[in-house]
């Protein structure tokens, strides 16, 4: 049978071996293919169109897509399923998404769904299909997605009972012991995000880097803690929790906690001790919040065996995908409130959706309604700026607070400037920063042509030093690169018959100056990808002397957890160092061990054998969204040599802001950079439709009257 766009969907056995084709050609995962197949196994008389949408389904699930955009899909297949351009390698490939959907209309593909009524249905059922509207989706993730609306639509509606029982002079009196007077540079978007998180069960507070999210956060729990012991002489403070995606993120909450909860501007008495006491300092991940199952989705908490919790934090909320926050809402009783921290333009999850970033997205214009407006002016005397008083902001828009001034990156911070120069998505804003003329000493730019190797190594291995504008300060700090940490492993070594407290503070200090600097890839492939740096970087620093890169393990190779150990007390994300340890036990004098901090951000060191390691992979380089819930002083970014649909404007951000201090930017090719910034990740949901899609706050009961 000739091979045609009609008998590819109207003939099963056709159909099958495209998928095949797809399958050996990368273009589709064996999953998806299976997923078809299965389907076609369970229900022979399906339309193969349907087959080849659940295939789909399935791939974009693949992408970080919750759905399949049915209308997107038609617009443009190809783009839709981001397919790799056309190959010229002289191999004739299968037909194309686009050569075998030409001409079909969304109610050719809605009447094909409607003849298979055992596989597809339009909300809730037993199919393992959704059609919702024009989305297509695997049940589970249309449950996940309505679960979450669901979940949070009731806390948006215990906003107006939460806001009448607050006590204006009392959440005064405790905004201005927190923050001080209000003063003349209002608003405050810190004493904001209090008052309005206080007065509601849900909140999500956004912000880029150095915007104060911590310590807003900080404060926010002192407040509810406040109001909720003032008054009670023995009463219980508030069950609250804090969480973070990863074990990286969340051993650096806890340690910026710790700080801040000691700082706090509360009464020398006993209600302030009590409040300093009940705001807790131990971060945990979201995995083992839940109580995680080995070798299982599910968890020991759930509906039906809720968190003892009034209040959970969770950190880098960008970092955490559909799924996971459908089984944390699931999981959080219903009078318990929820409030995510996190940066809207980051990247989004590794997994499926983009919970926060749909959340926020009116988050810029605020829309917050006028009666918001007056109760929280009245509550904390705040104004809010009149452009972002709506009247038909939505009751998800009162709950979303963007912090808005950087306290890390000042106006004459070039990392500042070109973070919000590639959030802006303009290569032209971009273009300028680099060659706007101004003193830029924290940026450098490094074309990586014939001399790519010297240029590597002055960056990589030495900092780059001399590529940075001189900042006026002179002989001030210069940054630095992966040599920095071998030479404080190799001058500060303590011998061999040190003791057990001199060699843990040797690693606390190699371990401290290797989180300094870190190279970050667009791709885990190609000569600019993840393997082969670390291998170029493994070698240069084996040139110079440094690093003596033998065999798996080696004294001074960085690696990262990538799972979850719970028997060891690791979680996936944590940096750790392998250093020759002085033991004197050992015939030599030494023994190779793995030393991690402590995941209490404590000085203390872990030391782990290698041969107990599973789950771990050398980071002299790291993808960008490996770094995520990371900082670095020094940030080194390589981009690849050719286009890559992963290279996007919230990558190269997410990039961007992990360096505190410096940030290099290596190319091997030029327009590459220009071209990820226009490009952004759209990921197909339906989740920000559902929240949406209630009434304007001031004709909702969710309202202050």
């Amino acid at each position: 049978m000739s091979m045609t766009p009609q008998t590819l969907l109207t003939h099963w056995p056709s159909l099958r071996t495209l998928l095949d084709q797809w399958t050996e050609r990368g273009w589709l995962r064996p999953l998806d293919r299976a997923l078809a197949v299965f389907l076609h196994e369970q229900a022979p008389d399906t339309p193969p169109l349907v087959l080849l949408l659940a295939a789909l389904a399935s791939h974009q699930l693949g992408r970080g897509h919750v759905c399949l955009d049915l209308a997107a899909l038609l617009a443009d297949p190809d783009l839709s399923l981001s397919l790799p351009p056309e190959s010229d390698d002289g191999v004739l490939p299968p037909p194309r998404p686009s050569w075998c959907l030409a001409g079909l209309v969304l109610p050719t593909l809605y009447q094909a769904l409607a003849q298979a009524p055992s596989l597809v249905a339009a909300g809730v059922g037993t199919t393992p299909l959704v059609l919702d509207g024009q989305r297509l989706y695997l049940r589970r993730y249309w449950q996940y997605e309505q679960g979450i609306g669901q979940a949070i639509g009731e806390r948006l509606a215990m906003g107006e009972g939460l806001r009448q029982a607050l006590s204006g002079e009392r959440m005064r009196h405790w905004l201005d012991r927190l923050f001080g007077p209000v003063g003349p540079d209002a608003p405050d978007w810190q004493r904001i995000a209090c008052a309005l998180a206080a007065g509601g069960a849900f909140a999500v507070i956004t912000g880029g880097p150095g915007t104060g999210k911590t310590t807003t956060v900080v404060r926010l729990l002192a407040l509810l803690q406040a109001l909720h012991l003032s008054g009670q002489t023995e009463g219980q403070p508030l069950r609250i929790r804090m969480a973070a995606p990863t074990g990286k993120a969340a051993a650096r909450l806890n340690s910026s906690v710790a700080g801040r909860v000691g700082a706090l501007p509360l009464p020398d008495d006993d209600l302030g001790r009590r409040i300093r006491a009940a705001i807790p300092t131990q971060v945990t991940t979201v995995h083992r919040l839940l109580g995680s199952r080995p070798n299982s989705r599910h968890f020991r908490h759930h509906a039906r065996n809720p968190l003892p919790v009034d209040l959970v934090v969770v950190d880098e909320a960008s970092m955490i995908d559909l799924e996971l926050m459908s089984q944390l809402v699931q999981a959080l009783p219903p009078e318990a409130r929820l409030i995510l921290l996190g940066d809207k333009d980051q990247l989004a999850s590794v997994e499926a959706g983009a919970v926060l970033g749909e959340l926020c997205d009116r988050a810029d214009g605020g829309h917050y309604s006028s009666r918001i407006r007056n109760w929280l002016h009245g509550v904390s005397g705040e104004a809010l700026p009149p452009a972002m008083v709506d009247s038909t902001g939505r009751p998800l828009d009162q709950h979303i607070i963007m912090l808005r001034q950087s306290h890390r990156f000042g106006a004459d911070s070039g990392i500042g400037r070109l973070a919000r120069a590639v959030n802006g998505g303009d290569p032209a804003q971009v273009a300028a920063v680099w060659d706007g003329g101004d003193r830029l000493p924290d940026l450098a730019r490094v074309p990586l042509r014939g001399d790519g190797d010297k240029a590597l190594e002055q960056v990589l291995i030495q900092g780059g030093g001399d590529l940075f504008q001189d900042d006026g300060a002179g002989q001030g700090e210069r940054p630095r690169g992966h040599a920095h940490y071998l030479t404080v492993m190799r001058d500060t070594d303590p011998g061999d018959g040190a003791c057990r407290e001199a060699v843990d503070d040797w690693a606390g200090r190699i371990l401290g100056a290797q989180a300094e600097f870190q190279c970050l890839c667009v791709i885990r492939g190609g000569p600019w990808g993840v393997e082969q740096m670390n291998h170029r970087i493994a070698q240069a620093l084996g040139r110079v002397g440094l690093l003596a890169p033998e065999g798996v393990w080696y004294p001074g190779r960085p690696v990262m957890v990538t799972g979850n150990d719970y028997g060891l007390g690791l979680m996936n994300g944590d940096m750790g160092v392998a250093l020759s340890m002085p033991d004197p036990e050992a015939p030599d004098g030494r023994v190779l061990r793995v030393a991690f901090p402590a995941a209490d951000g404590s000085p203390r060191v872990r030391w782990i054998l290698p041969s107990r390691l599973g789950q771990v992979e050398t980071v002299f380089a790291m993808t960008v969204h490996k770094s995520q819930g990371s900082e670095f002083r020094h940030t080194a970014l390589v981009l690849p040599d050719a286009p890559s649909p992963i290279l996007t404007r919230e990558l190269i951000y997410t990039a961007i802001t992990r360096a505190s201090r410096w940030f290099s930017l290596l190319m091997p090719r030029a327009g590459i950079l220009e071209a990820g910034v226009k490009r952004r990740v759209l990921r197909s949901s339906g989740l920000k439709g559902a929240l949406l899609s209630t009434k304007p706050v001031e004709n909702s009961v969710e309202t202050m009257s």
